[in-house]
């Protein structure tokens, strides 16, 4: 019998009834493209980006955002990575925040929100990033979910508009490819590969992930004006 921990690790495969890019991925790609998208912005959406333009202001280094951050340890490793930025984690999930535990660096900050309504704030303010994190996105694997998918999403001209280093990550590679391919679809060139080995996990899913042996996926770009 398996013991606890390796049951844990034992993380199963990206189940979807979708075997290769989505029929109607650029159809609706170009649809975001070519319409203005502005949805009203819930209270706590507007509290998280007035702290983030708070401390933005007050610390003045360039801004990286970790989306989806999780539990924010990725956040915390950026920050070590990246002494010379503020790094930014979000995430909608309190109780997953609530596991970071104490700041341990005065360069990041976590916020509790929705990845898009912040995106569309940071858009329409003119602020660009240095970097981009999004580590291991909900995946949405079936098909009729393609609209939920970051590159699927109407919110997706914002994220380009954001501009920086962009790194996405993902143990379902048709996801990677898909993502890449509506980047390159908008304008924008970047490289999917899959990644070698991983010595320090940046998530607890990058590293069950490893632990299961599952193959882990990266687009990478940097956004054009």
């Amino acid at each position: 019998m398996l013991n606890r921990a390796a049951k844990q690790a034992n993380s199963r495969q990206v189940q979807s009834n979708q075997r290769h890019l989505h029929p109607n991925l650029y159809k609706i790609v170009d649809r975001h493209l070519n319409t203005h998208y502005r949805a009203t912005v819930a209270g706590h959406n507007l509290r998280a980006y007035d702290r983030l333009q708070e401390q933005a202001q007050r610390d003045g280094r360039p801004l990286i955002l970790d989306s989806f951050c999780g539990t924010g340890r990725s956040t915390q490793l950026l920050a070590t990575r990246f002494p010379e930025h503020l790094v930014v984690g979000i995430d909608r999930s309190a109780h997953r925040l609530s596991k970071h535990g104490t700041l341990q660096r005065d360069n990041y900050l976590l916020l509790r929100a929705e990845c898009e309504p912040v995106w569309q704030l940071l858009a329409e303010n003119h602020i660009r990033l240095a970097h981009h994190y999004l580590l291991y996105p909900n995946p949405w694997p079936k098909s009729r979910h393609l609209q939920r998918r970051i590159h699927g999403h109407a919110n997706f001209p914002q994220l380009l508009a954001l501009g920086g280093n962009l790194e996405l990550r993902s143990n379902w590679q048709i996801y990677v490819e898909e993502f890449g391919a509506a980047m390159h679809h908008a304008g924008q060139r970047g490289i999917v590969a899959r990644l070698g080995e991983i010595e320090q996990p940046m998530t607890l899913f990058e590293k069950k992930y490893r632990e299961s042996g599952h193959p882990i996926w990266t687009y990478r770009c940097q956004i054009a004006p």
